[in-house]
């Protein structure tokens, strides 16, 4: 018998290949959208294979109590990846933390009154592993493994990386309150690759459209951060949902490197093509420019120039997920660009 999965931001940036993943599978996928009316935001779902047959599409608001509680009966289990990740906002608890921990509770909520979900695959990040960069070092780490949490991040500090964590431990308080469902956390690095989503405005896409546009071409800040492909994030979560035995949290990362790294990538590959920097900006001078990128003088002292690590042996050994080398994700994520 198919089994049917709901997918919550089964449009955007990575929910997109978790969903063109599933259905290559042969699963009957579920997928919410704001409106009908906005066909921009999932015609792409629409024009994949199996779609057709297999792909149901509703309208459902993430904040509205009860909105997923219909769509969830009847599904075997919910793949949870609705949550702002932007760095642009106004109030950080009303547009990144109520989104995050009310949409997971409505969401989580709907499974447990369902009599059919057996599991639930939440999508978190490595925002909830850790805050500032120099949290390794201050926690006398030499990575960050998957039993470690943000406890650094606020509302007034690191408010995105505060909301994913924030989310992720009501995630888990929900599920240690009820038997019917067990639940699986994926904490994805920071995501890039080819997008399904045309119209996607994740921030990872706009970081990468910032780094080609020139935006840091008199000097990019020397911030380490873990990457990962997009389609290899999408496999963890069906790994996380096809294989029972498996439980917990996983970090989903194939490598951490810089922004020069990354840069000496895309000149490797494209030969002056882009306005790219040349050099690392000096601490010193970003500490005077950061306001123009939207960073605290607290976040320049706290992650700018401190590298980091991350253990992916779970994820490697008991999802059994092999990760896109770096440098295909980046030509790939890079080509796309340039066709559009």
């Amino acid at each position: 018998m198919t089994k049917t999965i709901l997918v919550t931001g089964g449009t955007g940036y990575i929910g997109s290949w978790v969903v063109k993943e599933l259905l290559e599978k042969g699963y009957r996928v579920r997928v919410p959208v704001r409106s009908f009316n906005r066909k921009d935001k999932y015609l792409h779902l629409q024009n994949l294979p199996n779609s057709t047959n297999l792909l149901e599409l509703f309208e459902a608001d993430l904040l509205v109590d009860g909105a997923f509680d219909e769509a969830a009966e009847g599904t075997d289990a919910i793949i949870h990846m609705a949550s702002p990740f932007t760095l642009r906002f106004k109030d950080p608890q009303r547009d990144l933390v109520d989104p995050a921990v009310k949409g997971t509770r409505n969401v989580l909520g709907a499974a447990s009154k369902s009599s059919t979900v057996k599991r639930v695959v939440l999508t978190s990040s490595v925002a909830a592993v850790h805050g500032d960069n120099i949290d390794m070092e201050e926690q006398g780490l030499t990575e960050f493994t998957e039993e470690n949490y943000n406890t650094t991040s606020s509302l007034k500090h690191q408010p995105y990386s505060f909301s994913k964590v924030q989310a992720e431990r009501e995630a888990w308080r929900i599920n240690a309150e009820q038997s019917k469902w067990e639940l699986v956390v994926i904490n994805p690095a920071l995501v890039l690759g080819p997008s399904l989503a045309g119209n996607s405005n994740s921030e990872s896409l706009q970081i990468m459209k910032d780094l080609l546009s020139g935006k840091y071409r008199f000097g990019a800040p020397d911030l380490y951060f873990g990457f990962v492909d997009v389609r290899d994030v999408a496999k963890a979560h069906v790994l996380a949902l096809e294989n029972p035995s498996v439980s917990g949290r996983f970090i989903i990362a194939e490598r951490v490197a810089n922004f020069m790294e990354l840069v000496a990538i895309i000149n490797n590959k494209f030969p002056g093509q882009f306005k790219l920097p040349k050099m690392v900006a000096p601490k010193w001078l970003l500490y005077f420019v950061s306001p123009l990128f939207g960073l605290s003088p607290r976040f320049v002292a706290r992650n700018v120039g401190y590298r980091i690590a991350f253990s992916t042996s779970r994820s490697r050994q008991e999802l059994g997920l092999g990760y896109t080398p770096f440098e295909h994700t980046v030509v790939d994520m890079v080509n796309q660009f340039k066709k559009n």
